[in-house]
């Protein structure tokens, strides 16, 4: 049986924290970003938590 292969795009997005949690960026921070306010913003640069229905997915791509 070969090996299972992590998926290369998922690597590079998510990140998994010490407590098990995968972490990831916020969408819609990379441009049109004059009309947004500074909250806007800033709450953009943070990073965000993968919802529990979505976290199967991302644990499979990332071969967990």
């Amino acid at each position: 049986m070969p090996k299972m292969k992590t998926n290369s795009s998922a690597k590079k997005r998510f990140k998994v924290t010490g407590s098990g949690k995968i972490k990831r960026n916020k969408a819609y921070a990379r441009h049109l970003m004059r009309k947004k306010s500074k909250k806007a913003k800033l709450q953009l640069s943070h990073s965000g938590i993968v919802k529990k229905c979505d976290e199967g997915l991302v644990k499979d791509l990332l071969c967990m």
